[in-house]
């Protein structure tokens, strides 16, 4: 039995701490709040997406980035910062907006995103977790604008077999809430339909896992206790953290810490290109009389995505490269509430929706970095940026695999550091 210690308590440090006990092995769990699922995992879209996984980084994504700028509710906001960090992932990204690194991207991230809810359904039988965060599998609908685009897209997925392409009439024969889309005008082309994929309340799930890693004889749990170093032993390898209340001491490590895992690896030597895309959600709460959409439902072109959990409707988008900033724009929120009730001006009170925003750490290929870092006794699970909790359970199962000498159950081809 190895003793890991794992640093972060979001959705992927608690699934990789879940992975490693039922490998036999103990855990200790540090996390710099006094709660987990703080950050990334506390708000965000609440979809469990684990076909619609295409990179941020396309061939045409430069060219509609210039566009969005421009526009006032775009989905894009860009503010230069005098920061080798930002700088060095945007000349990265770039390189990686083109086609046939986009295509290999997209197939790494479909298998990950396969094997993801084989493993999330193992998990969710494991711990016995049942529907205590609002859990469903209602399906995508991918709704498009633009004729063309949806065309294109129609076309690529004939005969796919898991996606159907449906017609604006039959879009909204499936998801009855998009009669109001855009307020009856004629602005849906279609949709892209892919049965199976689910929602649930991240924050929920997160606190429903603690729980039964607090049961769990051989597992820790150290909240509010932010790691201010890595231990090394004479030989160079880490041996545990460092912390205001001490060492924690461990044969390995897993950085699984999102934004945080940056400074943390780079003090030992270890540069992640992660860079952070500031996200906003609103959750609005459904009464009678409103019509919120059943199924998930993703705008393509607005990027925004809606998806009900529970008795709120969850609405998130945008993508801000600000820098390590979370705080609250009043001014991307008024966007975000404008397009909403333009969309679907009866599905929740959103009067009363609660704001949030938070930064997802991205790597510029949007693949996460999984593994060996290359300083003996610290692995990574790192960099999982909008997809964290569709991917979390997979990149779990392969870190606690790898931690505990065992290949990985995908090839890690494009995976690593």
């Amino acid at each position: 039995m190895k003793h890991c210690v794992v640093i972060g308590g979001g959705v992927v440090g608690l699934t990789t701490a879940w992975a490693l006990l039922q490998r036999g092995h103990a855990v200790t769990l540090v996390e710099r709040e006094a709660e987990v699922a703080q950050g990334a995992s506390r708000a965000n879209g609440g979809q469990l997406s684990y076909r619609y996984v295409s990179p941020l980084a396309d061939a045409g994504v430069p060219l509609k980035a210039l566009r969005w700028l421009l526009d006032p509710d775009g989905p894009l906001r860009f503010k230069p910062e005098a920061s080798w960090a930002q700088w060095s992932w945007l000349l990265a990204f770039l390189r990686n907006c083109r086609g046939p690194v986009n295509r290999r991207a997209t197939e790494r991230l479909l298998a990950l995103g396969a094997f993801s809810q084989a493993s999330f359904a193992r998990l969710h039988a494991q711990a016995q977790l049942g529907d205590s965060f609002a859990l469903r599998s209602p399906g995508k609908l991918v709704v498009y604008r633009r004729p063309a685009e949806f065309a294109r897209v129609a076309a690529r997925v004939k005969g796919s077999g898991a996606e159907q392409a449906l017609s604006h009439d039959e879009c909204v024969a499936l998801e009855p809430a998009l009669a109001q889309f855009e307020d009856g005008e004629a602005t849906l082309a279609g949709g892209i339909f892919t049965a199976g994929e689910a929602v649930a309340d991240c924050h929920a799930f997160c606190g429903q896992l603690q729980a039964r890693l607090m049961a769990h004889e051989h597992f820790r749990g150290r909240l509010a206790t932010p790691v201010q170093g890595l231990a090394r032993g004479a030989d160079g390898a880490v041996r545990g953290v460092l912390t205001a209340a001490g060492e924690v001491g461990g044969d390995a490590v897993v950085l699984a810490a999102g934004l945080h895992s940056r400074a943390l690896a780079a003090a030992v030597g270890v540069e992640l290109p992660l860079y952070p895309l500031k996200g906003y959600s609103l959750t609005a709460p459904i009464a009678a009389g409103h019509r919120p959409p059943e199924i998930s439902v993703t705008d393509f072109e607005k990027k925004i995505v809606y998806a009900r959990i529970g008795g709120d409707l969850r609405v998130a988008a945008m993508v801000d490269l600000v820098g390590d900033d979370p705080s609250l724009d009043a001014g991307r929120l008024a966007s975000l509430q404008r397009s909403v009730r333009a969309t679907f001006p009866n599905a929740a009170d959103y009067d009363r929706a609660v704001p949030w925003a938070g930064l997802r750490p991205a790597t510029p290929s949007s693949v996460p970095i999984l593994g060996a870092s290359g300083v003996p006794g610290l692995w990574l699970n790192v960099g999982h940026g909008p997809l964290g909790f569709t991917f979390s359970f997979a990149t779990a199962e392969i870190v606690a695999d790898l931690v505990s000498g065992r290949a990985s159950p995908l090839p890690l081809d494009g995976l690593t550091l």
